[in-house]
Parts: structure tokens; sequence; C-alpha cells
């Protein structure tokens, strides 16, 4: 998350990614790092239990929301 948000503010676009429990984490990072607005993506919880095969299912799944992100930005 701090990752994307650094990039962001240096005018990099990033998507940042995170699993559902950690929305409210990520949400006060940004606006910890001044960015209140800042747009990222969510997958369901937990990832460390799944296949090979359902992780590329998954990333499948967001690409489409990963790409839309990196093209519109951070406004």
């Amino acid at each position: 998350m701090l990752d994307g948000i650094v990039f962001e503010k240096v005018g990099i676009p990033a998507a940042s990614i995170v699993t559902d429990v950690f929305e409210g984490t990520g949400r006060a990072m940004a606006v910890a790092w001044g960015v209140p607005n800042y747009k990222f993506l969510a997958l369901p919880h937990p990832i460390a239990n799944l296949t090979d095969a359902q992780l590329e299912q998954r990333a499948r799944e967001i690409a489409p929301e990963i790409v839309k992100l990196l093209l519109q930005g951070q406004e």
C-alpha cells in the first residue's frame, strides 16, 4: 500500500491491492500519508491457502480493475 502511495505522489501510476480484511488499514494508511481519497483494490481474504491455479484465477478476475485504476490515476 505504501509503495503505491509513494509512487503516485511522484507521478508513477500504481495499483495497490490488499485483501478485504485490510481495507480499513489501507484507508487509515492513505489518510496518514495525506491522500485520504487514495484508490486501491481489495481481494477476498485469505489468499495464503490458495493454490497457484486459484491465485491465477483471482488475478485474472481483478486484472481489468487494475488496468482501470492505472489508466485513471489518482485524482
